[in-house]
C-alpha cells in the first residue's frame, strides 16, 4: 500500500508542476457541458497523472477520463479516483486554493489519498489502515521519500467538546441547508465559526485541527471527495451521507455524491 501511495504522489507533484505551468500562463477557459470550468492545466495535468497509475495495472476513473461503462466498472474490486485539478474555479480566480486529488478504492471505500496544493508545495497524504495522515511542505516540486511519513508532519482532528465549533464554508457553494445546520449548532448554545476554503482544502481543515466539520449540501462528484476522506478516515474522521446511516462510497453506477458532512 504504501508503494501504490508513493506512486500517487509523484503523480500529484508532477502534475502539479504542469498546472503551476498554465497558472503563469495567460490560459483560456472552456465551459463543459455540464457548465464546469476547463482549463489546460486540467487536461495536462490528467496526461501526467495517468502515466504513473497506468504503470499499476489499477484501472482510473477520472473527471477527465472518457468514464468506462458501469456494466464494466462494477466488476472492479480496485481503481483510481482521480481529480487533476480540483477547484478548477479558485485556478480561474488565481486564489491558489486548488489541488491536485488521487485516492485508492478498494471494495468501493477509499483506502489511501494524496492531496497535493500546487502553490504552497503543500502535501497532504495517508493510508486509512495505517490511521495516520501527514502534511509536508516541499522545498520544490519534485518527489523525494526522504521527507515523507516523519511524525512531526502528523495531522489530527480538533477535539469536538469544545465551545466554538468551527464550520467548514465553500467560498463557490453556498445554501439555505449548509445555514439551517449552522442554526441547528448554535440551538445547542454553542458558538460557530465560519472557515472559508475551495476544493478539497476543505476536508484538509478538519483532518489538520483547523475545523471541527465541514457540512456539504451542494453537488460533487466521487472524484472530488475521495482523496480527502482517505485523508479524513485517516485521522478518524467520518464522512457521512447526511443521514448519517453510511459514509460515502465510490465506484457507483452515477458518480454524482449524495450530500454529507465530514465529522469526529
Amino acid at each position: 500500500m504504501r508503494k501504490l501511495l508513493k506512486i500517487a504522489i509523484e503523480a500529484a507533484i508532477e502534475a502539479g508542476l504542469e498546472i503551476m505551468k498554465i497558472y503563469a500562463e495567460d490560459f483560456k477557459v472552456e465551459i463543459k457541458s455540464d457548465n464546469s470550468p476547463l482549463t489546460m492545466a486540467d487536461q495536462n495535468a490528467n496526461k501526467v497523472i495517468n502515466s504513473f497509475l497506468i504503470k499499476t495495472a489499477i484501472p482510473i476513473i477520472s473527471e477527465e477520463n472518457k468514464q468506462t461503462d458501469f456494466s464494466e466498472r462494477k466488476k472492479w474490486d480496485i481503481c483510481w479516483m482521480v481529480d487533476p485539478l480540483d477547484g478548477t474555479k479558485e485556478f480561474v480566480k488565481r486564489n491558489g486554493e486548488f489541488t491536485v486529488n488521487i485516492a485508492l478504492i478498494k471494495n468501493n471505500k477509499p483506502v489511501l489519498g494524496v492531496i497535493y496544493v500546487p502553490v504552497t508545495k503543500t502535501l497532504y497524504y495517508g493510508i486509512v489502515d495505517d490511521l495516520k495522515a501527514y502534511k509536508t511542505v516541499l522545498n520544490a516540486h519534485k518527489f523525494t521519500v526522504e521527507g515523507l511519513f516523519s511524525s512531526k508532519d502528523e495531522i489530527k482532528p480538533l477535539d469536538i467538546n469544545q465551545q466554538i465549533i468551527k464550520v467548514v464554508g465553500s467560498r463557490s457553494h453556498k445554501s439555505a441547508e449548509t445555514e439551517a445546520f449552522i442554526q441547528s449548532i448554535e440551538n445547542q448554545g454553542k458558538q460557530v465559526e465560519i472557515v472559508s476554503k475551495g476544493s478539497s482544502l476543505k476536508f484538509c481543515l478538519v483532518a489538520e485541527g483547523e475545523a471541527t466539520v465541514y457540512p456539504r449540501f451542494a453537488p460533487t462528484m466521487e472524484w472530488d471527495t475521495a482523496a480527502g476522506h482517505a485523508i479524513c478516515n485517516a485521522v478518524g474522521l467520518k464522512v457521512w451521507q447526511d443521514t448519517k446511516e453510511n459514509e460515502l462510497y465510490y465506484n457507483k453506477e452515477n458518480l454524482l455524491n449524495p450530500f454529507f458532512i465530514v465529522e469526529k
